[in-house]
């Protein structure tokens, strides 16, 4: 962490520093800023996020009432005026789905229905901001849940995942224009609970696990959509699944994560150019099942659970490198 010394002139009295202190509303380190924002007014988790037009929209997941449910609940939050507000419900209830925006429309891809009994689902609802109303795409071919999602070269890039007790290396394209999908080169890594981010023309697919969090991945494979072809990248420092990850100037943060013996804080930093990765400032609230989002220079972490497994929150931070 930064210390930050003021030199003044003559005496100033200690209530006066502490207030001044106290009016500094960014915890600064040396990789990167935070900030709490206004939270989730419903606290969940595995629920997935994504910004468009600068406002940041999650949707899905698990939430804590009487007793626990899967939401078909979306909401949107304004960095701009740090509100939220709900809009009209997804289709279906779903839980670890993944949520994108694409040339003014957001797209949610993949998940689980049920909260007992998880069934894949190969459904993509397409979100019409103006008219604030879904309507339903062409499926996936590979039903799955727990999976990722990219945008690249404006087709989205659905990677991993997991169907009843498999593991998914699937690897398939959504052509927005022609409303299909098409089946590409498997990952060589089959894993769920992963992370996805796109740059410099890679698709990147990072870390996950094999079925249980007890089984965390550092894995790091990078898709060639022109040659088809996976590689293996420098993986990352810390094994981690029920991670989220946002590509920000070229370089893929990666947030959050659950092992058994508890949750992740850690931020990791990816550059893609040098293949190599950093450590970042710590997330405030370590949290898994998370989403994150990024509007105009800043990333947004929102929601997800603060222990393994089945617990929850409406945590609202946000980094800026």
């Amino acid at each position: 962490m930064v210390k930050i010394f003021f030199l003044i002139k003559g005496h100033i009295p200690k209530g006066l520093i502490a207030l001044i202190l106290l009016s500094i509303p960014l915890v600064l380190f040396a990789q990167g800023a935070w900030v709490k924002n206004g939270p989730d007014p419903v606290e969940r988790q595995e629920v997935a996020a994504a910004s468009l037009d600068g406002k940041i929209y999650v949707a899905g997941g698990f939430k804590r009432g009487i007793f626990p449910s899967v939401t078909d609940l979306v909401e949107v939050y304004d960095p701009a005026s740090d509100t939220w507000k709900e809009l009209a419900a997804l289709p279906a209830a779903l839980h670890h789905n993944a949520v994108v925006a694409v040339k003014g429309k957001l797209y949610v891809i993949g998940g689980f229905k049920g909260l007992v009994s998880w069934e894949a689902v190969s459904t993509v609802y397409e979100y019409d901001p103006a008219q604030n109303a879904w309507r339903r795409k062409a499926p996936m071919p590979t039903a799955r849940g727990a999976l990722a999602i990219a945008v690249l070269n404006g087709k989205i890039y659905a990677v991993g995942g997991r169907r009843g007790d498999n593991d998914l290396d699937s690897n398939e394209v959504y052509d927005l224009e022609a409303d299909s999908w098409a089946k590409r080169t498997g990952m060589p890594t089959a894993r769920d609970h992963l992370a996805a981010a796109a740059v410099g023309g890679k698709v990147y697919a990072i870390g996950g696990r094999l079925l249980s969090y007890s089984k965390n991945l550092a894995v790091n494979e990078a898709y060639n959509p022109e040659k088809d072809k996976w590689e293996s990248r420098a993986p990352m420092p810390a094994p981690r699944s029920g991670i989220a990850a946002s590509e920000l100037k070229g370089k893929v943060y990666v947030f959050g994560g659950e092992s058994p013996e508890g949750t992740f804080n850690t931020v990791e930093e990816y550059d893609p150019k040098r293949d190599s990765w950093r450590k970042m400032a710590p997330m405030p609230t370590a949290r898994h099942g998370l989403g994150s989002a990024v509007a105009g220079e800043t990333i947004y972490v929102i929601d997800g659970g603060t222990k393994p497994g089945g617990s929850v929150s409406g945590a609202n931070e946000a980094f800026t490198p």
